[in-house]
């Protein structure tokens, strides 16, 4: 377990250190430390990475035989010169109470002091490569002008032959995924500059995390709808969409003590959104934020301007978006991770969102080459030159990758994050969908990244927005849906089961971490603000919240690909989207408006926001538990549902800090105190 640091020449040796198993569909990776226990003998040619291995690579997964010319992605991370001084440097910039309070580093400044060095980041290219006359086989990919990792592809065998290794494939609960069945190695010298390696395909399950009104995200990222889980007899109680709350109501079988309950909105617009939240047309001028996502639609610029004119939203200016991803051609691992159209909506969502939101805001689109290391680059392309202090990421993997083959995945994450943090950029990472994860993985999980304590870790909220654009209600995020049926036994409309049922259609994301301990943080801000009997001394979230539900969520429209080859796209499509996918982009919009209005450069928010929440706590909406049962009626057109919001399966709103929405919601009509630093 991890200790906390008794001094900063500890404290890089004591950091976050991975417990417990991999969790089947988490981000699994594989790693060794410098000093760890698979460093070989000074008379050992060659430094085994016992930790390559992951744990769902067991011989009785393995399947078909791995073909030799299959292609596989990895990664090499490098250490920092000095990640102790990295992280202390992030701290003290990120603290309100240092001296050292917004004085953030230019990136090249950050390089210089704290990347890797050039010998040693040319000496791992060239292990990986090769020479002219003796070449590996392997391919470079992407590389940070930090230096920090370099990503790479071969073919099996030539993997298999560069770190003596065998690659097999395995089933991990329906997923075929590629992994070391014999624990990898590297010459000692050609070793020397790594502090872990990727060589398993885990991260490919990386997905966005953004739900549908129809749909359910399930282990993996793979969407099933409504009608595929339950089949109801009829449509017995029909309930057209509101757009606004409390607009429809409805008859329905007695549930909680009453017979009538409100109906799902129709998708609210980009006007109700910023009247709920109290944002302005020309909120964001000023301000740029970055969103990253896996791929690149050819039609998002035409789509969020054809969408703003039917909602009668200012339109994307020329100079207000920017595309730096990567080309369609380098575009790899498509089927593995959904593909382009399966991004698109999670791409269309974050730009709609923040245009919503932060109307008058610079967009900056990073789309990486996959779902895998390709995000590392994609981050690395903004940190590297400083192109935003404000970044939306809405994607994540199934609970926390733990377990001995992740924590030099972990640690090249969080370097990244140092990087961002002593830059002044700001991180938002969705929390996750599927609320505590024990439906997925059989206990409660926070998911990473979002778990890291060096980004601001994003929940979900179900808001209800009335006839003249005021809160009618905002509630912790989680629904439980119940089939309204009648049947030849029981001719009458009733529930399927006893409420509120037992389908979980989704809810905010949260819980404690297992891998990183607050103690050991230089600043522990969450100190005064959660339980710490309850989170064991474990860094706790979702930080700060936003709406995402999707029963109350936000219209999107789009022209949908086609043809993923050609990314030919078809008629336009509209549809209501939400997920913590949502509630990421609009608290980016709001930190971008924050810093508009305050004058404040924000960077890494978690310092400032729990301080705020002690010295002056009407900054947030505390999202409280509410009395009664909420309910809203949805029905298509061969099923209805009762759906029970509020209910996020063991974790549960309450006065002050909470696993559902962390501090609560930010109140835009009080943010002075970002403007300077907090007693």
């Amino acid at each position: 377990m991890q200790h906390a640091r008794a001094t900063n020449a500890t404290r890089a040796s004591r950091r976050r250190r991975a417990v417990a198993a991999i969790a089947v569909a988490a981000l699994s990776v594989a790693g060794v430390g410098a000093l760890g226990a698979a460093q070989a003998s000074a008379a050992t040619p060659r430094v085994t990475f016992a930790s390559a291995v992951p744990t769902w690579a067991k011989k009785a997964a393995v399947t078909t035989a791995t073909s030799p010319t299959t292609v596989v992605e990895g990664e090499v991370f490098l250490p920092l010169q000095d990640e102790a001084g990295a992280e202390a440097l992030a701290s003290s910039v990120s603290n309100p109470k240092s001296s050292q309070y917004r004085q953030y580093l230019s990136p090249s400044d950050w390089i210089t002091r704290f990347a890797p060095t050039q010998a040693s980041f040319d000496s791992e290219r060239d292990m990986l490569t090769g020479s002219s006359s003796n070449p590996t086989g392997i391919t470079i990919t992407g590389s940070p002008a930090s230096r920090q990792y370099i990503v790479f592809r071969g073919t099996v065998k030539a993997v298999d032959a560069l770190f003596d290794t065998s690659l097999a494939t395995y089933d991990v609960q329906g997923h075929h995924l590629i992994a070391p069945s014999r624990v990898p190695s590297l010459p000692t010298a050609q070793a020397a500059h790594i502090s872990g390696i990727v060589l398993d395909q885990g991260r490919l399950l990386t997905r966005p995390q953004n739900v549908g009104q129809n749909s359910i995200q399930t282990v993996g990222g793979s969407p099933r709808s409504l009608q595929s889980l339950v089949a109801p007899s009829s449509v017995t109680v029909k309930a057209p969409c509101s757009t606004y709350s409390g607009q429809r109501s409805v008859t329905i079988p007695t549930a909680w003590g009453q017979t009538h309950a409100g109906t799902v909105n129709c998708g609210y617009t980009p006007k109700q959104i910023r009247q709920a939240y109290g944002q302005s047309a020309t909120a964001g001028a000023g301000q740029t934020v970055a969103i990253i996502d896996a791929y690149d639609s050819p039609t998002t610029v035409t789509d969020v301007n054809t969408y703003s004119r039917s909602k009668g939203e200012p339109l994307l200016t020329s100079t207000q978006y920017r595309d730096v991803s990567v080309s369609k051609s380098a575009f790899t691992d498509e089927a593995s991770c959904g593909y382009p159209s399966g991004w698109q909506v999670e791409q269309t969502l974050d730009v709609e969102a923040v245009h919503a939101i932060a109307p008058s805001a610079g967009i900056l689109y990073a789309g990486a080459g996959d779902c895998g290391a390709g995000t590392d680059l994609a981050l690395s392309t903004i940190l590297d030159q400083g192109l935003a202090n404000v970044v939306s990421n809405s994607y994540g993997g199934t609970g926390e990758p733990t377990g001995q083959g992740a924590q030099a995945y972990i640690d090249g994450e969080v370097n990244l994050q140092l990087q961002a943090a002593a830059e002044g950029i700001g991180l938002y990472f969705a929390s996750g969908d599927d609320g505590d994860e024990k439906a997925d993985l059989g206990y409660a999980s926070a998911n990473f990244p979002a778990s890291s304590p060096w980004v601001t870790s994003v929940g979900g909220t179900s808001l209800g927005i009335s006839s003249t654009g005021q809160r009618a209600f905002e509630l912790g995020w989680g629904d439980v849906l119940d089939p309204i049926v009648t049947t030849k036994a029981a001719p009458k409309a009733h529930y399927q089961t006893t409420l509120p049922g037992s389908l979980f259609s989704g809810g905010s994301g949260g819980g404690w971490s297992k891998v990183f301990k607050r103690s050991s943080l230089p600043v522990d801000y969450q100190a005064s603000a959660v339980n710490v009997k309850t989170a064991s001394d474990y860094r706790v979230g979702p930080d700060i919240s936003a709406l995402a539900d999707p029963f109350t969520g936000l219209s999107i429209g789009y022209h949908p690909i086609t043809n993923n080859s050609t990314l030919a796209t078809g008629a336009w499509s509209s549809s209501v989207a939400g997920g913590t996918s949502l509630a990421t982009p609009l608290v980016a919009g709001l930190m971008a408006t924050v810093q508009q209005r305050t004058g404040a450069h924000v960077g890494f928010a978690n310092p400032i926001l729990y301080s705020l929440y002690r010295s002056a706590p009407k900054t947030f909406f505390d999202v409280k538990t509410p009395t009664g049962h909420p309910r809203l009626v949805y029905s298509t057109s061969s099923a209805s549902y009762l759906v029970t919001l509020n209910d996020d399966g063991s974790y549960h709103t309450a006065n002050g800090f909470d696993y559902v929405t962390g501090l609560g919601v930010l109140n835009m009509s009080s943010i002075a105190g970002f403007a300077t630093p907090a007693s």
